[in-house]
């Protein structure tokens, strides 16, 4: 029961973590000083996705699953838990690269907004 519950907080953890490489730039739109948090988070996001590795987060999960008694799973938790539902066929290492460029593009561009208004708040 703790290893399964262990490894539940482990899977909520790892999609807020993913959560926040997605869209945490938005938050540092208002917040800038979490652009330390958030730089570093979208980095690793993207080695992780570009580099076609998988998170230690997910080998964790696993092996809290295996402990409770559960089966654990192969691939990595966007395989295991996201691409059922974004992509039903499965993802192709194509796809997993638009996905670690396509999160990469849009950080930047969500980047580009939060300088632009503190340079536009430092002339004010």
């Amino acid at each position: 029961m703790v290893f399964s519950l262990a490894a539940d907080l482990v899977v909520l953890v790892h999609g807020l973590f993913v959560l926040f490489v997605v869209a945490g730039g938005v938050a540092v739109i208002r917040w800038p000083r979490l652009a330390w948090l958030h730089l570093p988070a979208v980095v690793w996001g993207g080695v992780i996705e570009l580099g076609g590795g998988v998170c230690p987060l997910t080998f964790l999960e696993v092996r809290f699953r295996r402990l409770a008694g559960e089966a654990g799973y192969a691939g990595s938790f966007i395989e295991h838990y996201l691409v059922p539902v974004i992509y039903p066929a499965g993802l192709t290492r194509g796809g997993q690269l638009l996905l670690g460029i396509l999160a990469l593009v849009w950080n930047g561009v969500v980047y580009g907004v939060a300088l632009r208004r503190r340079r536009k708040k430092g002339r004010d």
